[in-house]
């Protein structure tokens, strides 16, 4: 992964769809996990307050919030790509979010699932705005943040 150059233009074309998505991140980001469920159910099984919840997806209290962090959180990342010359989340997060990721058993189908859902709603969310190259800037950039999480996918230091 290392030495992939997120470019001039494809920082462009990210930080002008995510001004856009901005204002609908939270339904956006329930569109984007409802679309990882769709492609993979049983990826709910990943998520402590989906296992054992008989409440309709699109319902459930607690997927909205984190959908929406989620979503949120990624595209923020996508947006300091380039900035900063690497991925911007916190140190401390990033730990965390590959601590959580290993222990729920996260593995490589789970990113491109997930990856193809990113995109998918990003898609439908700007159709007019969507090319082939905004594809490519938004795939990079998501990778990049897979890249920095899988690093720190480890067993927690006790």
């Amino acid at each position: 992964m290392e030495g992939k150059v997120f470019t001039e233009e494809q920082e462009t074309l990210v930080v002008k769809s995510w001004g856009v998505m901005k204002k609908n991140a939270a339904e956006l980001g329930l569109k984007f996990f409802l679309k990882i469920f769709e492609i993979a159910p049983s990826a709910q099984k990943l998520f402590s307050f989906l296992r054992d919840s008989d409440i309709p997806l699109e319902k459930n209290p607690k997927l909205k919030p984190h959908a929406m962090s989620v979503f949120v959180m990624t595209c923020e990342s996508a947006v300091q790509l380039r900035k900063a010359g690497k991925v911007t989340v916190r140190e401390s997060t990033l730990k965390r979010l590959g601590g959580v990721h290993f222990k729920s058993g996260v593995v490589d189908e789970h990113y491109e699932v997930t990856k193809f859902a990113l995109l998918e709603t990003i898609k439908e969310a700007l159709p007019e705005m969507w090319s082939p190259e905004m594809k490519n800037a938004w795939g990079e950039a998501y990778d990049q943040l897979v890249a920095a999480i899988k690093s720190e996918m480890k067993p927690p230091l006790n």
